[in-house]
């Protein structure tokens, strides 16, 4: 069974067992760096909030033996878990307003999104872009977005340079920025509950820890490469490390941080972010392929001749 008969069949069988007026139909989205990705859609009566579950990962696993009605169970199982109980106050979204203190942003990689990026408002930074959308709501179990469209700019009467100023303040609360060593990245990355221990997050002044290599992201996890926007936040980690340092974009949800060392060059960090990104990032999820250098005596974020410094970000 190929690809779209694998979605059929789900959207069929789906349909087959829900009750209550919810429906299931096939949705293909153009998420990030251009990948399209299709999944099926779920409307409830009377609620105006519509998960999609993405069905790649599914489809993998029919292919590795799982019954279709596993995999259907197991979506459905999942819904269970994030479908909404109660519709959103769509009177929020028809003014600025009702979404001013909702609005952040994330960065995606501006030559890999020109499409995207020719219907959004957005801020170049470096060979990166930054993009707003709407944070609607936000769960252990995931999180409720709209993008910020050109439509909802004019809709809103709203200009781009507003848009900027406001998600920088929203990002900056919303979805915090923490700065913790490789250590502390790979303990959380194997407990089962997604966290550490004891938090550890060395922009509180509190810095016991000391590694090699750090990482730097938002509370979330979720598109915290941002953070390497966010006012004074590059300033801080210069003057906890109290060293020139590079910035490598492993992924749209964290970047990894490295004190300056003149046995390896840009040019050979390069490389080995271009490898990592080919064999080990998801295609989605690749932010950039090249690596950036801050000064902390200039203040300013380099790659290469661009640069960008500590006034533009703020």
């Amino acid at each position: 069974m190929d690809y779209r008969a694998f979605t059929d069949a789900v959207e069929k069988q789906m349909n087959q067992r829900m009750t209550g007026g919810v429906k299931a139909g096939l949705y293909t989205a153009e998420k990030n760096n251009g990948i399209e990705r299709t999944g099926v859609m779920i409307e409830t009566p009377g609620i105006n909030i519509s998960p999609t579950i993405y069905l790649e990962e599914y489809y993998q696993n029919y292919k590795n033996g799982i019954s279709i009605e596993k995999i259907v169970d197991e979506i459905l199982l999942f819904y269970e878990s994030i479908k909404q109980e109660k519709p959103w106050d769509c009177e929020k979204i028809l003014n600025y307003k009702g979404v001013k203190d909702r609005i952040v942003f994330k960065l995606v990689n501006t030559a890999k999104n020109r499409h995207f990026l020719s219907t959004v408002p957005h801020i170049p930074f470096l060979d990166l872009s930054a993009v707003f959308y709407v944070l609607l709501e936000a769960s252990d179990e995931g999180t409720a977005v709209m993008t910020v469209t050109r439509r909802h700019m004019e809709q809103w009467n709203v200009e781009t340079d507003t848009l900027w100023a406001d998600s920088v303040r929203n990002s900056r609360c919303l979805l915090p920025a923490e700065f913790f060593t490789m250590d502390y990245a790979l303990k959380e990355m194997l407990s089962k509950n997604g966290r550490a221990g004891a938090s550890e997050n060395l922009l509180t002044g509190n810095v016991q820890s000391r590694d090699g290599m750090y990482i730097l992201s938002n509370k979330s996890r979720s598109y915290g490469a941002a953070c390497i926007a966010y006012p004074h936040i590059l300033e801080m980690i210069g003057e906890i490390l109290r060293t020139d340092y590079y910035v490598l974009p492993s992924s749209v949800h964290e970047v990894v941080i490295v004190p300056r060392c003149e046995n390896i060059s840009a040019a050979e960090l390069d490389e080995m972010i271009r490898e990592i990104n080919i064999t080990q990032v998801d295609d989605e999820e690749v932010l950039s392929d090249h690596a950036y250098l801050y000064e902390i005596k200039g203040g300013y974020l380099r790659r290469g001749t661009e640069f960008m410094t500590g006034g533009l970000m703020g």
